[in-house]
């Protein structure tokens, strides 16, 4: 998925009609809903837990985005749109959903590797990271100089201990250290997948939900899919997609790190995101699926 410029948006107006009844609307969110709530059960959050929470961020998005021109949004008009009890909305509107979910540590993390995988001063004649030694005496750079041109808050020792834990770098046979790009996501500490998951799915459905709701759709998505094929083609398949995502990543990466360096600074956010996936069917495909596929928003 990847957001447009915001020019692009500009140019969408919201539809007239939404294209769906209440009846289809509960079907979507049905089959959307359905890993979100395998992910609550699995961590013990039960349907009371998550009703609270969907009650409160009922009132809020209420309150923040369905407002009236130059008008008050009152307890009545909250509860007229979202069925909670009146004196529900007047309790719980003073209790905001916090969105924030971006650690400190995530955020250094992010930023350095993001360096790491896009400064020249970093990288080989190929683009590649370049194994850099822990310190350096001459000024050239090293480990330390990498982690101190972002942050002076945490020692970079600490940074490599953590990271040489994690499998996000080793030691070569030189005692340099060496990015594992294949361990960045899979090795990831749990607030570091916990932030990318809230983040990329929030963005990924923010998108979708703006597409549905304006024409013409403002954001880039779309997706290749083929059903019915055997477990080895998907597999195939499944390593190609992972390689080209990644070289695509690390190519944007590398233009958007030297980009902003000139860039005069503003309000707008810009993120491209992947996802690759290889399920098996609950039930056998016909034969002639496999041969079938389709690329659509």
């Amino acid at each position: 998925m990847v957001f447009q410029r915001p020019g692009v948006f500009l140019m969408s107006k919201p539809r007239a009609k939404l294209p769906f009844s209440e009846e289809t609307l509960q079907a979507m969110l049905v089959r959307v809903l359905r890993p979100l709530v395998r992910l609550a059960l699995a961590s013990g959050f039960n349907f009371t837990a998550f009703s609270a929470v969907l009650r409160r961020l009922y009132i809020e998005v209420a309150e923040k985005e369905f407002a009236l021109p130059n008008k008050q949004q009152t307890d009545s008009r909250i509860s007229l749109l979202t069925g909670v009890h009146r004196k529900d909305v007047n309790r719980l509107r003073e209790q905001a959903l916090d969105p924030s979910f971006l650690t400190v540590g995530v955020s250094q993390t992010s930023r350095i590797l993001a360096r790491w995988l896009a400064d020249p001063l970093y990288c080989d004649a190929e683009d590649r990271p370049t194994p850099l030694p822990r310190t350096s005496s001459d000024g050239g750079p090293s480990f330390e100089s990498l982690v101190t041109d972002i942050t002076q808050d945490v020692h970079p020792r600490s940074i490599l201990d953590d990271w040489l834990d994690r499998g996000i770098v080793v030691l070569d046979e030189d005692g340099r250290v060496k990015l594992d790009l294949s361990s960045i996501v899979p090795n990831a500490g749990d607030d570091a997948r916990r932030h990318y998951f809230t983040r990329n799915l929030r963005d990924h459905v923010q998108a979708s939900v703006m597409n549905l709701m304006h024409e013409p759709p403002p954001y880039f998505e779309r997706a290749v899919h083929y059903d019915g094929m055997s477990a080895a083609l998907a597999a195939r398949l499944d390593e190609l997609a992972r390689q080209e995502s990644m070289a695509l990543l690390l190519k944007l990466n590398k233009i958007a790190h030297q980009a902003i360096k000139d860039d005069a600074g503003g309000s707008s956010r810009w993120i491209a995101g992947l996802y690759v996936m290889t399920e098996e069917s609950e039930t056998a495909p016909a034969p002639e699926t496999a041969s079938r596929t389709e690329t659509g928003e």
